[in-house]
Order: C-alpha cells, then sequence, then structure tokens
C-alpha cells in the first residue's frame, strides 16, 4: 500500500472517530524514521486507548500486521507505529506542552537530521 494511501485511512479514522485538531507532517526531508507524523488529540484516556487500539484493527483490515502501539500505561498520551507513519495521541494539555507540531514543522537541513 502505498504511504500516501494509509496516510488517508489513518487521518479519516481519526476524524470519523472524534479526534480533533488532526495534523500531519511530512518528515521525508527531516528523517529517516517515518514519512510522516501525525498528530490528534482525544477527549479523555479511554478515547485515547480506544482511538489506539480500533486505529491498529483499522490497520491490521487493510494489511498493515506489524504496528505497535506505545504508552499503553499513559493516559496522556499514545503512539501508533504504523511503519512509515508515526501517530501520536494526546490530551491536549499535554500536547500543548510537548509542542511536537512546532518541533517538526520547523525546516531541518539535511545534514543536521539526526534521525
Amino acid at each position: 500500500m502505498r504511504v500516501s494511501n494509509l496516510k488517508k485511512i489513518i487521518e479519516n479514522f481519526l476524524n470519523n472517530n472524534k479526534a480533533s485538531n488532526i495534523i500531519s507532517i511530512d518528515l521525508k526531508k527531516k528523517s529517516h524514521i517515518a514519512d510522516y507524523m501525525i498528530i490528534a488529540s482525544g477527549t479523555s484516556s479511554r478515547h485515547l486507548q480506544s482511538l489506539s487500539e480500533n486505529l491498529i484493527l483499522e490497520l491490521k483490515k487493510t494489511g498493515i500486521e506489524n504496528c505497535r502501539m506505545e504508552g499503553k500505561e499513559s493516559e496522556d498520551w499514545k503512539l501508533v507505529d504504523a511503519i512509515d507513519i508515526i501517530v501520536h495521541l494526546f490530551h491536549p494539555e499535554k500536547r500543548n506542552f510537548y509542542d511536537l507540531e512546532k518541533m517538526w514543522s520547523e525546516p531541518i537541513p539535511k545534514e543536521k537530521a539526526m534521525i
């Protein structure tokens, strides 16, 4: 599956499941860890858990079998590693605190990209 199709599937899933403030960041020229980072907010720890678990199930339906979740014990943050796309799901206050959008949206010269 093409990464652009996978990105649309994830964004649509998050939108349809009431995630808010969904932002996609192109990482192709910034890092080798993934092609995209998607960041979204949930309304509660239960919502974050549901989003992350059901996103993994949705990705398995599309044939992406080796996805994994980080932050299972956290109430404020979950990460879904969808191979070429990293999905961060935050409680709004934690999202503001870490401000990943600012960190990853700024241009990074290729020679300074460390990951």
